[in-house]
């Protein structure tokens, strides 16, 4: 009865914890408002990287409607939507580009500030960033500023 009893408490115990690691993983991109909120994000932040002069010279010769799908999967993928990125990876696609840190800061400033106009929870704004973090690297091609 002991050893059944065991049983049942590590069952339980082992069940619990899964529900807890199993936390939606949605929880991020049901915050952003889903897709249409995704949506809605780009269409501010687009304009405000084709504007400022300090991120708008990467922007001038591109397909809007491609980038804006292509970012709208990427950032649904990233935060657990249901989406599928099939862009190029973050390397390949930035690799002429002759981004440096200071590139990669403003773009991050104007996806805050898109991300505050539309209403974005600080909260969700953090962990959207801190996804996106990782292609820091695969994204800054030089260290000139």
């Amino acid at each position: 009865m002991k050893k059944y009893l065991l049983f049942i408490l590590i069952s339980i115990s082992s069940t619990l914890a899964l529900a807890q690691d199993a936390a939606p993983r949605d929880q991020l991109y049901k915050a952003l408002g889903e897709k249409a909120g995704l949506v809605k994000l780009m269409d501010d932040f687009l304009p405000r990287l084709q504007a400022d002069p300090r991120t708008g010279p990467f922007f001038k010769e591109v397909d809007e409607a491609n980038l804006k799908k292509q970012l709208v999967d990427q950032f649904c993928e990233v935060s657990g939507g249901p989406c599928v990125y099939k862009g190029q990876d973050m390397k390949t696609s930035h690799m002429d580009l002759k981004i440096n840190r200071a590139h990669f800061n403003a773009l991050v400033e104007i996806l805050q500030v898109s991300m505050a106009a539309q209403g974005t929870p600080f909260s969700a704004q953090n962990k959207l960033l801190a996804e996106l973090a990782g292609m820091h690297r695969a994204i800054i091609t030089t260290e000139t500023r």
